[in-house]
């Protein structure tokens, strides 16, 4: 059994993100394969109500949100880093980029264009996780916006790349690749016409082949069973808790994102840090767990 469990759907562009690192790190992991749509109830036994993917496990330590994710992964496993030219601030800041204003153009595009073939119980899942209508044919409205957005996204990246290197940063490829990557990933794979967007970036096209050939590392097949079976039989990591948040320490909290999905898990702040936060909670199916948010994009109340 792999240590890594990767809560996923092969879908799904934040789990792309991830499975590119977990390929520049040449990792062997678990895929838990999650339904695209709720319910989700063996991965909300893990979370305590988060339900965005994806979600990493390592025993019973429940990671949620690409962003902190990937800093655990660096954490664990620093060979083969994701910041090989010694820029991980300005990594994780450019990922703020990639999956906000990148990802929300790609998401009007694929949609709107997709348009009424859209699946009803899609639509009503994603507006229940938005917490607004999640509308195709409005979306398709603001394609011309957003595909002249997302041209200029992508001649970013091209620019970048003009000068030859291979790889963003460099001659080796790292954590900026894999952000810039996955949202053009999921413009090609899930709404094919769309690769024309990159027609005016013309050093775009071969670097998502070399970031493509880098693989996803070494992925086996685990169920959400055993998952849970892992949970519940291992103890998770204690942690220390940063100064401002002393007050909190031991003592029931919320932790909720701030943008959508905002369901919020409640449980005992065991953690805290400038870039994490840490609550332990128990399930009946899961037992005792500790789930890590990133302190970015997400609250915590008391």
């Amino acid at each position: 059994m792999p240590e890594i469990l990767f809560h996923q759907y092969d879908s799904s562009p934040f789990s792309e993100k991830v499975r590119v690192c977990l390929g520049i790190k040449k990792l062997t992991w678990g895929a838990v394969d999650q339904p695209v749509i709720m319910p989700k109830p063996d991965l909300v036994a893990l979370t305590g109500g988060y339900r965005r993917i994806p979600v990493m496990q390592i025993d019973a330590d429940i990671y949620c949100d690409s962003q902190l994710i990937v800093r655990e992964l660096e954490r664990r496993y620093p060979e083969h880093t994701l910041f090989p030219q010694g820029d991980c601030g300005l990594a994780h800041a450019n990922a703020l980029w990639s999956d906000r204003v990148v990802f929300q153009a790609a998401v009007a595009i694929i949609f709107g264009g997709l348009g009424d073939k859209v699946p009803a119980s899609f639509v009503a899942d994603r507006s229940a996780l938005s917490g607004r209508a999640f509308d195709p044919a409005a979306m398709r409205a603001a394609v011309p916006h957003m595909e002249a957005q997302m041209r200029a996204h992508t001649a970013l990246l091209s620019d970048q790349l003009a000068d030859g290197r291979a790889y963003l940063t460099g001659d080796l490829p790292g954590l900026v690749d894999a952000n810039g990557y996955y949202n053009l990933w999921f413009l090609r794979s899930a709404f094919p016409p769309a690769e024309r967007l990159f027609d005016s970036a013309p050093f775009v096209p071969d670097w998502m082949e070399r970031v493509k050939s880098i693989g996803h590392g070494e992925r086996m097949e685990v169920s959400r069973e055993a998952a849970l079976d892992i949970a519940r039989t291992s103890q998770p990591m204690t942690g220390t808790i940063a100064s401002r948040d002393a007050l909190l320490e031991g003592k029931q909290v919320a932790v909720a994102a701030d943008d959508y999905g905002r369901d919020a898990v409640r449980g005992m702040l065991v953690g805290s840090s400038e870039h994490h936060l840490s609550i332990r909670r128990e399930d009946p199916r899961a037992g005792e767990v500790v789930v890590h948010f990133p302190r970015i994009g997400f609250s915590l109340q008391s």
